[in-house]
């Protein structure tokens, strides 16, 4: 392990420097790569350190139990010994933990998209509701939150948002959250009080940055027309609205939130570059992608992940079988704990992997 650590040290200081140099700071893609590698190589080398000094701290105990001829110092010293044996052990595997390969895309930027499933205007009010949900863990971590695409019923549902999320490992705490989720509860129309379930599809998807995706202006297709939906002096009577055409995969990006069209046109090359390269690593690693959907979920937009039942205040997470009952807090952005259960069980996999023998 040292050997490794002392060229992490150095890789740090190297880093550092480039991210000072104006050359690199002018190419932004390769700054903000490198600023993440940065951000990681801190948090190896914070984590070492704190691995270190209870390693010392236990030893100096065990050493001071050994040699003091005070019988109570002994005592205490031997008393400690258990916890900072622990403490030990759970530095270490932290440790380990960020020390083994881990999904490349996990410091990325995030685009989230939430569409309505089955349950008509009600699993458009529920998708409105996890957008909510998601927008306020955001600005809970301190991150930013940007609207890029929206379909908006008139009840204040939507058919499909979707929105970015910009911050430190914004993909790693979110990628679990891809799937169908399901809501049980008694929807406002309904007179007779029956519970009704519906649910809505979340997809979540790394931000693809320009040196990773290069799309050839003679590839994209792009039209302008009229925004369409409520409000707005500008619907239906300025071409604001942006639809892109990539020509060799025939996908199809769409925007119309923004009044200009510049802005729309930007947002929907955003999404368009985040689909393009999600397809493109499906196709490079198919086999791992099968083989990491056997680890952590599958991820695939037709699986149900977790049910949210109103009725009860509970929420239910199916993959980690674990049941919360706080959903009020939850709907208001508290989601740590179930993100936080859902990354400790991915690294606890990749632990394993990394010590098994192949």
């Amino acid at each position: 392990m040292l050997p490794a650590l002392s060229e992490f040290e150095i890789r740090y200081e190297k880093v550092g420097h480039l991210l000072a140099d104006p050359a690199v700071i002018a190419r932004q893609a390769e700054w903000r790569q490198l600023a993440r590698e940065h951000r990681r190589l801190e948090e190896v080398l914070k984590a070492y350190g704190e691995y270190r000094d209870a390693v010392r701290r236990r030893d100096d105990t065990r050493q001071l139990g050994k040699e003091t001829t005070d019988e109570e110092l002994r005592a205490l010293a031997e008393a400690e010994l258990p916890d900072l044996d622990r403490e030990c052990v759970v530095r270490e595997s932290r440790l380990k933990a960020l020390l083994v390969p881990r999904d490349p895309a996990d410091d990325k930027n995030v685009i989230v998209e939430i569409r309505a499933g089955t349950g008509g205007e009600e699993a458009a009010l529920f998708a409105a509701d996890l957008y909510r949900m998601y927008s306020r863990f955001a600005e809970r971590k301190g991150w930013r939150g940007e609207l890029l695409s929206s379909n908006p019923t008139g009840v204040g549902g939507f058919k499909e948002v979707i929105f970015m999320i910009q911050g430190h490992r914004a993909f790693s705490h979110l990628k679990h959250e891809r799937g169908v989720h399901r809501v049980q509860r008694v929807p406002s129309t309904e007179a007779s009080g029956r519970i009704h379930t519906s649910t809505a599809t979340v997809a979540v998807l790394p931000e693809a940055e320009e040196v990773e995706v290069t799309i050839a202006p003679d590839e994209l297709a792009i039209e302008t027309f009229c925004a369409s939906g409520p409000g707005g002096q500008h619907v239906n009577k300025t071409e604001s609205a942006v639809r892109i055409t990539h020509l060799p995969t025939g996908l199809v990006v769409s925007c119309q939130d923004e009044k200009s069209q510049h802005k729309n046109k930007e947002r929907a090359l955003k999404v368009l570059r985040a689909r393009l390269l999600e397809a493109a690593s499906k196709r490079q690693d198919e086999e791992q992608a099968r083989a990491r959907r056997a680890q952590v979920g599958s991820g695939e937009r037709s699986e149900k992940i977790r049910t949210y039942n109103f009725p009860d205040s509970r929420i239910t997470d199916h993959r980690l079988k674990q049941t919360w009952h706080k959903l009020d807090a939850i709907m208001q952005g508290e989601l740590d704990p179930l993100i936080e259960a859902m990354m400790a069980r991915e690294e606890a996999e990749r632990l394993a992997r990394a010590t098994t023998p192949a």
